[in-house]
């Protein structure tokens, strides 16, 4: 047990508490537990205080609303109330000091593409120093120790469960993916970070942040919040807003470890040269020159290793050191993977890319690779922001000489409206004669498959390292990777 001041807390009248446990969920509450009542998309935490109280919460942790919503049921209880201006906030610092442990070097990635295979490289990056790394995030907790997650960012009460439980795991070092939800609601507070990295800023989660200054304004939550002032900034300066995240930063105080092809980066990307299977980096740090092979497909992956490389220096690596192990880092499940090869030598890539800018950048990476014709497989999720739909047809379009729209992960809503708009974005920016629509996606592999012709690559786009298929509210059986294998074993008569 901890009192309330333990955790940071004060309760209206400064009532003291011993507290047992935390939680969100009134379903989950024991005798002692502080309940926390946040405020939902839908529905206010407070509504369910009263059950909390019937359950034996000790303290109730809200905003003033929620405070309203149940007051009644407050006032007759004898459960200490805190009411903070953010309760999120609050519950993730209270959360961080109830674990107590947590690993002693945490750096952390947002961006809207990228941060799996920044936190992942950041990962096998300490693991070829001898140090007992995870990075957390869309692939749950790989490495040193493997937790599975159900989101990106879990919320404060996972998220920080999980470090101290890496911490009776010895892991020493963590790199989380940030993600702009996470963000805004809060989860990452409490967490002491040494170093924030930045990937890129594309359109993606308007349906949740519904204007791109909201989206961005969460995102760089990580840096004017999240991030101590003495902390280390690692930037993609290649970005267009690259520049305004070192502003912000730099107002802060904050060092600034600066990456891209820009003449001001201290970890500069002068060189890269590709082939079939992989590419060679030419680079400088602190105007000292380096070059590196990677056996990594796409020229963003070699912006993406110098970022994981970046964040580790600013972690307290020794950068020779940390450079000596990029030849030995290896494709991150889903972002870029080879999945399949044919006979005749045709390669097919799976990659998480789902949205407009992600599946431009990939398939404009995978060109310089490839000699033949690309061939592009791309859907889209539904729930989700409807504007980049034919955004991400029309990408497909440009950038591939071949395109098959087909489903994704339907969710609730009817997957031929998703793919016709996916087509239409398609078909006005490509002409119809080069794009096919097939809407069950084992099938739109197997096509696609067929197509390769020697010198050809396939990419499947979308749902990268997911291992299922939401219709409905029914999760399928599907691994694109495994399916692209299979299609592959069939065509060439090995099933």
């Amino acid at each position: 047990m901890k009192s309330l001041a333990e955790l940071g807390l004060t309760a209206q009248g400064a009532r003291e508490a011993q507290i047992t446990g935390l939680t969100v969920d009134s379903r989950e509450v024991k005798k002692g537990m502080l309940f926390a009542a946040l405020p939902g998309a839908q529905v206010h935490g407070g509504e369910f205080i009263q059950y909390a109280l019937r359950m034996g919460a000790g303290a109730v942790l809200t905003d003033a609303r929620g405070a309203r919503i149940a007051a009644a049921d407050l006032a007759a209880s004898d459960a200490a109330v805190i009411i903070a201006q953010d309760p999120r906030q609050a519950l993730a610092q209270t959360a961080s000091l109830w674990f107590g442990a947590h690993p002693a070097t945490v750096v952390a990635v947002t961006g809207t593409n990228g941060k799996t295979s920044v936190s992942t490289f950041c990962r096998q990056i300490w693991e070829e120093m001898g140090i007992a790394g995870v990075n957390l995030g869309t692939t749950g907790v790989e490495g040193a120790w493997t937790h599975p997650l159900k989101h990106t960012t879990p919320e404060p009460i996972t998220l920080h469960r999980v470090l101290s439980k890496a911490v009776h795991h010895g892991v020493t070092h963590v790199a989380m993916e940030a993600s702009s939800h996470g963000l805004d609601q809060r989860r990452l507070d409490g967490v002491l970070l040494a170093a924030a990295g930045f990937t890129n800023f594309t359109q993606d989660h308007l349906d949740y942040h519904r204007t791109f200054e909201a989206y961005f304004q969460a995102k760089m939550g990580l840096f004017t919040r999240v991030l101590a002032e003495d902390g280390v900034a690692v930037i993609n300066l290649d970005d267009p807003k690259g520049g305004q995240v070192a502003d912000i930063c730099a107002a802060r105080g904050q060092e600034i470890i600066g990456i891209g092809r820009q003449a001001s980066a201290r970890l500069r990307l002068t060189g890269q040269r590709f082939d079939a299977t992989g590419q060679d980096l030419l680079f400088t740090w602190q105007g000292r020159p380096h070059q590196a092979r990677l056996a990594l497909i796409g020229g963003f992956q070699g912006d993406n290793v110098l970022l994981a490389a970046g964040l580790v220096i600013a972690a307290g690596a020794d950068p020779q050191a940390v450079f000596d192990t990029l030849p030995h880092l290896k494709t991150v499940r889903g972002r870029m993977e080879l999945a399949a090869t044919r006979e005749n030598g045709a390669a097919v890539f799976v990659d998480y890319a789902h949205t407009p800018d992600a599946i431009a950048t990939a398939l404009q990476a995978m060109r310089p690779h490839v000699m033949g014709r690309i061939i592009a497989i791309v859907g889209a999720g539904g729930d989700r922001d409807t504007a980049k739909r034919p955004l991400m047809g029309a990408a497909a379009a440009v950038h591939a000489d071949i395109v098959i729209v087909t489903d994704d992960n339907p969710r609730s809503e009817d997957p031929a409206r998703i793919r016709a708009a996916v087509m239409a974005g398609a078909v006005s920016a490509g002409g119809s004669d080069s794009i096919t629509e097939v809407g069950d996606r084992a099938e739109a592999i197997l096509r696609g498959i067929d197509m390769l012709a020697p010198g050809d690559a396939l990419l499947i786009a979308g749902k990268g390292h997911e291992t299922g298929q939401v219709v409905g509210d029914t999760v399928l059986p599907f691994d694109d990777v495994e399916q692209a294998s299979v299609a592959v074993a069939a065509l060439e008569g090995k099933i």
